[in-house]
């Protein structure tokens, strides 16, 4: 749980009540690798975080499988519109290296937020950062060619290549693996 609460302190401090709070609704789980952490049509309950290890969100469109983003060690991952909603996700989270993760129960954080407005402000500030992202993800697929975003990714992530699939990042950029390949021959 350190890791967590570290990662915890970029966005708000807890007082040791609080933690201890989270703490009693979180547990540890082992998941390996290529296991779907929750599938598609699945109603999202829980918030990750990834303690080590990695994972991405995928869909299909057209029967083609389309991975929207990855989350690595020392992040939160979940299905946010599934979370909020109540409504099952059309989208899945896949585990792609044998992980550890937090899993925290939603509901019960939820109920949390009135006795600890500082776990409220907490996530409030987790999530804006998470839609800033999103927002930012869909502006470089709009906005920026092929090779600024692969540049992009390895900056943000600079061992994805090593770890994640060339498929997986073809997808993720909007291009195919032959010009992915051809990114990659320019460097």
């Amino acid at each position: 749980m350190d890791l967590l609460f570290q990662y915890f302190k970029k966005y708000n401090q807890l007082s040791k009540e609080a933690e201890e709070a989270i703490a009693a609704i979180s547990s540890i789980q082992q998941i390996k690798k290529n296991k779907d952490l929750q599938p598609i049509g699945h109603t999202c309950k829980t918030i990750y975080f990834i303690n080590k290890g990695m994972a991405r969100i995928y869909y299909f469109k057209d029967g083609v499988d389309i991975t929207e983003s990855f989350a690595f060690e020392n992040n939160t991952l979940t299905r946010v519109e599934s979370l909020f909603t109540g409504k099952p996700s059309r989208k899945a989270i896949q585990i792609l290296e044998d992980s550890e993760l937090v899993a925290i129960s939603s509901v019960k954080l939820f109920e949390l937020y009135d006795r600890f407005p500082e776990i409220e402000r907490l996530f409030r500030r987790i999530f804006e950062a998470a839609y800033v992202d999103t927002v930012n993800r869909i502006e470089g697929m709009q906005f920026h060619s092929a090779e600024e975003r692969y540049n992009a990714l390895l900056s943000e992530a600079p061992g994805v290549l090593l770890r994640v699939p060339l498929k997986y990042i073809s997808s993720y950029l909007g291009i195919t693996q032959v010009s992915l390949s051809r990114i990659r021959g320019m460097r």
